[in-house]
């Protein structure tokens, strides 16, 4: 079954691809979700169309993401957190980065970064998708609090 997402759709696709996936997938879930649509040839025609003309705006998109990725390359993030030794009293997640982040003056969604649970003080990576072409490695560390 093919379908056009109108919406990004996690381990899938981004909104306006065309994804081919069960049928069950996409009759019971993405269609009743409104996460897509089907893809006749009518509407293959549209999304084309659409995509010409958005060609030139996603392109500005595009520039404003890489500046706001070289910034965000220049940022270091020290996370402070109660441990016992090296292992936390508790856990790490996109969350904590995201407020780090906007205390350094970069605020970005939690939704739009990816680190995993951390239990344990050191140094990590995080990646941080500003666009669907512009996806950033994050360094950040995890000390202990004193």
């Amino acid at each position: 079954m093919e379908l056009i997402l109108k919406k990004d759709v996690q381990n899938l696709g981004f909104k306006d691809d065309v994804v081919t996936v069960k049928n069950g997938y996409g009759r019971n879930f993405l269609i009743p979700q409104g996460f897509a649509h089907m893809a006749t040839p009518s509407a293959k025609k549209v999304l084309a169309e659409n995509l010409r003309q958005k060609a030139h705006k996603e392109a500005k998109i595009v520039d404003d993401a890489k500046k706001i990725a070289e910034s965000l390359k220049a940022i270091e993030i020290k996370i402070t957190a109660k441990a016992g030794g090296e292992k936390l009293f508790g856990s790490i997640t996109n969350i904590d980065i995201a407020e780090a982040l906007e205390k350094a003056g970069q605020p970005i969604e939690r939704k739009f970064i990816t680190s995993g649970v951390v239990k344990r003080t050191g140094k990590y990576a995080a990646s941080v998708r500003l666009h669907r072409d512009v996806i950033v490695e994050l360094p950040y560390e995890i000390v202990a609090e004193k």
